[in-house]
């Protein structure tokens, strides 16, 4: 079945009007024709099965199938805080996290980081095109979820927020790292999370001021092994780590 995504207020109506541009992506790629089966989706938590009442040059007309369906939400929400990386690697981290099942993910600016963010319009250029990739990635994985992707946050602001998450995890290059299963099977210990964070730097690590500005706010330092990951690699093998964990 072909899916779809819709706001929250979109997914209550039957008969929903999609026009031309909504529609678009049906009609010319998917190609969809009347009678064909679609999954309505809010990224919310929300799915309502419908079939295309009419389908022509304006748009396409759905009808409700079903009730909506309510999908429970995830144990631990994950938040993925990734410093900005260059390019096809931002977009190719973006997408596995929606697909992992990251709750919210918190760009991040870094020392480091070669990506910088000069405008507010800039920034909110990137959220805008960050989200259409979750938006995507969640179509076709199959999730009801959507992932809140954040406008790039230089750290001085991230560092607040991600402070306020326990546990909050890093990845890190420094001697003192521990091995990331032991600090996992620490806390599995413990009553499961109900949020978590990982945050992982820019190439070349963060700076050591904000390593320590990191554990000031209680991170734990983890070691991904004796190979030095790509920043883009590191956060996707991190959340799948904390996904089969918690999710």
């Amino acid at each position: 079945m072909h899916r779809h995504h819709v706001t929250p207020g979109q997914l209550d109506r039957s008969p929903l009007v999609l026009g031309r541009a909504e529609a678009r992506h049906l009609q010319t790629v998917l190609r969809v024709r009347q009678g064909d089966a679609i999954e309505l989706f809010d990224g919310r938590g929300r799915t309502v099965a419908t079939r295309v009442a009419a389908c022509d040059r304006h748009g396409i007309t759905l009808e409700q199938t079903a009730p909506p369906v309510v999908h429970p939400q995830p144990v631990c929400r994950l938040t993925l805080a990734p410093c900005v990386s260059k390019g096809k690697r931002m977009d190719w981290t973006l997408e596995k996290a929606a697909e992992l099942g990251a709750a919210t993910i918190m760009p991040i600016l870094s020392e480091h980081s070669v990506v910088q963010v000069e405008t507010p319009d800039e920034a909110h250029d990137k959220q805008a095109r960050w989200q259409r990739i979750a938006i995507e990635a969640t179509r076709q994985c199959g999730s009801a979820w959507v992932p809140e992707v954040m406008a790039p946050l230089p750290f001085a602001q991230a560092l607040p927020r991600l402070g306020a998450i326990n546990p909050l995890l890093v990845a890190a290059l420094t001697p003192d790292a521990r091995p990331m299963r032991e600090i996992i099977a620490e806390l599995a210990a413990a009553v499961p999370p109900r949020e978590a964070a990982w945050v992982v730097g820019p190439e070349g690590d963060f700076t050591p001021g904000e390593i320590g500005q990191l554990r000031a706010a209680g991170a734990r330092l983890c070691s991904l092994g004796t190979s030095i990951l790509r920043t883009e690699t590191a956060a996707i093998y991190g959340l799948a780590v904390l996904g089969a964990a918690w999710l």
